[in-house]
């Protein structure tokens, strides 16, 4: 074990004092996780009726079942037509952070819808992308920009602060966070009906997001054991983390029935990012904000804290590639209160040598072997789905976040495969009890598995898996 005397301080919250405005909404809590500390904000003040309106009239089916603007491609000329730069409204209310985050939330899908909506036109026509818009008007893109800063998030579309984990209400608010009681706020498709898949594909993510609070409470707990010497407090801590990854793992399995693979393109249109997309070669101008394009990268699952969290505590090593370094920069679409808890677990972890620690002793070793296998399963169905709901669909090669659609999930698949071997091969591959025996072959198989898949997939696309 290290010394943590240099490790930076981190509070987890038990209460995440739902009442509290002056608080950011997202705070790491052992009760709520990576969900935001309170249930997200559905109606914005009334100065906003404009902007609301125009949410309400945007998905291409709206919620009492009419064509809504982007049905008939005239959300561009509607932004332009009414809505005014609300800025000043935004300055009103600026110090309600988790109202910025509602008021975030809502101009993100506004900024997305309007800059995408020429290439989803074109994607039924059955043409190419072509180009999105190249400049977001001032009146979305001044409003963006202020409450995004004073909520924390770059001011496009991101995963937890705007498209999945802010998005989302309680048509029940005595049930609580169960699957058929949530609904979306906003959606750009079908997506305020319920059963639409992609309702499914983004409530799918909250439901496994609602069992990281114990994953949470676990990692804690493992660091402060492995601090203490507390060997039986060490193995309750990793055994609550594979505990509540096996609970994600089997919400996330889900995904299948409640999202059609076949569905999925269409509605993906709209949360591709500016980086690295084909759809805005030279970046977005934001008007009034900065002469100069600016570049942001799209929504995307990858941003999501709980694999992250698991990558840093278990010290997963990933290779020194230019796929990694995507992933690095992945990290920083987060609320910040994420990623500092990351960078803690991550520095903790390391100051500590919790993966040594674990490995010297054998329950220790089987947990921490079990923990790597959940995060294995984890970025297995990761690629599953990219597989049948992607590369099986569409030729563009670059996913929603501006990432290699075939290479870039496998890279960080493949190191934890790496790091299972090398924990089974360290330890003689014995001792550890029939459940990792069959956890190896498993994992064995499957890395042979991936190679063969990731070979044709990049032959079949041209890509040189070697130059990427």
């Amino acid at each position: 074990m290290g010394s943590i005397a240099t490790a930076p301080p981190f509070t987890v919250l038990r209460d995440t004092k739902p009442e509290d405005t002056t608080m950011p909404a997202f705070m790491v809590s052992t009760t709520r996780g990576f969900l935001p500390r309170q249930e997200p904000i559905i109606q914005l003040p009334a100065e906003f009726d404009a902007l609301e309106s125009i949410l309400t009239r945007m998905p291409i089916k709206t919620l009492d079942g009419m064509p809504g603007l982007l049905a008939t491609f005239t959300l561009g000329e509607t932004v332009l037509k009414e809505l005014p730069d609300l800025t000043s409204a935004i300055n009103k209310y600026k110090d309600n952070l988790p109202l910025m985050n509602a008021i975030y939330r809502d101009y993100s899908f506004l900024a997305s819808a309007y800059l995408l909506e020429p290439c989803h036109e074109r994607y039924l026509k059955g043409e190419g992308y072509g180009l999105g818009r190249q400049t977001l008007p001032a009146v979305i893109a001044l409003p963006i920009s202020r409450c995004a800063e004073l909520a924390g998030f770059k001011p496009f579309m991101e995963y937890a602060g705007s498209y999945a984990l802010f998005n989302y209400r309680l048509e029940d608010p005595n049930k609580g966070l169960e699957y058929d009681n949530l609904r979306l706020i906003r959606a750009f498709e079908h997506g305020l009906d319920p059963k639409s898949s992609e309702a499914g594909f983004v409530l799918v993510h909250v439901d496994m997001v609602q069992n990281s609070g114990p994953l949470v409470d676990g990692v804690v707990l493992a660091l402060d054991a492995c601090e203490s010497n507390d060997r039986e407090a060490f193995n309750v801590g990793m055994e609550k983390v594979v505990t509540s990854m096996t609970k994600v793992n089997k919400v996330m399995d889900g995904m299948w029935g409640k999202s059609k693979p076949g569905d999925y393109i269409s509605f993906r249109t709209f949360i591709f990012g500016i980086t690295s997309q084909s759809m805005f070669p030279h970046g977005v101008v934001y008007e009034g904000v900065s002469e100069e394009p600016m570049s942001f990268r799209g929504e995307s699952g990858a941003n999501d804290s709980m694999i992250p969290l698991c990558d840093n505590l278990l010290q997963i090593a990933m290779p020194d590639t230019p796929l990694t370094a995507i992933l690095q920069d992945f990290r920083s679409y987060r609320p910040g209160n994420h990623r500092e808890f990351l960078e803690y677990v991550r520095s903790r972890s390391t100051l500590l040598s919790l993966r040594s620690y674990a490995l010297q002793d054998p329950t220790s070793t089987a947990f921490y072997l079990q923990a790597l296998d959940q995060v294995r399963d984890f970025r297995w169905r990761h690629w599953t789905f990219t597989r049948e709901y992607i590369l099986k669909k569409t030729a563009h090669p670059v996913a929603t976040g501006g990432s290699p659609i075939v290479t870039w999930l496998p890279n960080q698949l493949q190191a934890v495969l790496n790091a299972m071997v090398d924990v089974w091969e360290g330890n003689g591959k014995q001792g550890l009890g029939k459940k990792c025996e069959e956890i190896m072959e498993f994992a064995i198989q499957q890395k042979e598995t991936l190679t063969k898949e990731v070979q044709k997939y990049c032959e079949e696309r041209n890509v040189d898996v070697k130059k990427v």
